[in-house]
């Protein structure tokens, strides 16, 4: 019987897994919008019955899928303390804790409600590339990370040797010109903090040029990986399939 829910409940090209893997994300999608309507200042006293039912139910399915992957796993622990075991705690326990006390401050986990949209990536074939490719890319991505940090400081360090005289109450030092050096790297340049000075104008040009190649130094990045990663997964699909 286990290896059989293990089937149901982790092959999604079984019939059954189907089944089980498309009930799940209807569920996932109207107890969104349902967490959605219940924003709405005036809804009506039956209105709210009903959505209150209707997460009874949603909590009750999450609760036994969840119940059921501890069950099937072969390594309990492994899973409640994965990724996607945090995410579908997450998604069920402010039911829980909302039902234990009455305290209104509890109220605010009920935002952990909003986790039930990562369970899709679970049902998702495709969001699950993005793990393959995450793992294609790493040493990239950490080393992009490491010299956007180096060129945020150097952004701070210059902008605030630039502009510091001018506007002291702005760009008091390093740190708070930090702030600048972030939103102008990344092209989105929100205009609270702006150059006033000539040599801060001219530096903040070749800032914006450089912003324009780390912002596109990411997308080039994952772009090749998902398409390596689609090809491992085809690869994998024919070793199945000649088994």
């Amino acid at each position: 019987m286990k290896e059989k829910i293990r089937i149901i409940i982790e092959d999604n090209t079984s019939p059954k897994g189907k089944v089980f893997d498309y009930l799940i994300q209807v569920l996932i999608l109207l107890s969104l919008i349902a967490f959605s309507i219940e924003t709405l200042p005036d809804n009506s006293v039956y209105t709210i019955e009903i959505l209150d039912t209707f997460e009874l139910i949603c909590v009750i399915f999450f609760s036994i899928e969840y119940l059921l992957r501890i069950f099937v796993s072969n390594k309990p622990f492994n899973y409640i303390f994965s990724f996607y075991g945090i995410i579908d705690f997450l998604a069920i326990f402010p039911f829980y804790l909302r039902g234990a006390y009455d305290l209104r401050a509890l109220r605010a986990f009920r935002i952990f409600r909003i986790f039930r949209a990562l369970k899709l990536i679970r049902y998702n074939r495709a969001l699950n590339r993005f793990s393959i490719a995450a793992k294609i890319v790493k040493e990239e991505i950490i080393l992009f990370l490491i010299i956007t940090g180096i060129f945020i400081f150097l952004s701070s360090a210059g902008i605030y040797f630039f502009e510091n005289e001018a506007q002291p109450k702005v760009f008091t030092s390093i740190f708070h010109s930090g702030w600048w050096a972030i939103v102008t790297l990344t092209t989105v340049g929100y205009g609270d903090v702006y150059p006033i000075t000539n040599g801060g104008k001219v530096f903040t040009f070749f800032i914006l040029l450089i912003g324009v190649g780390i912002v596109t130094i990411p997308a080039g990045l994952v772009a090749s990986a998902l398409s390596k990663a689609r090809e491992i997964e085809e690869i994998e699909d024919d070793e199945i399939k000649k088994i």
